[in-house]
């Protein structure tokens, strides 16, 4: 995996624990926040091939 592939994967997580975390506070406006990330960074790994739901190798 190359390094942008595994960045782009790592702020994925990163952001869906970020939305998880907002969702439980009850924080509204970051919610919309973490989604627009989110949305973001799936539309910026999709240009460029990275499969986001593909398993990850713990290598």
């Amino acid at each position: 995996m190359d390094a942008f592939t595994a960045g782009i994967l790592q702020r994925i997580r990163t952001t869906e624990s970020d939305l998880n975390r907002a969702r439980e506070s009850g924080d509204d406006f970051l919610v919309d926040v973490e989604l627009a990330e989110l949305e973001d960074l799936q539309r910026l790994a999709a240009e460029h091939g990275v499969d986001v739901h593909a398993p990850q190798s713990s290598c």
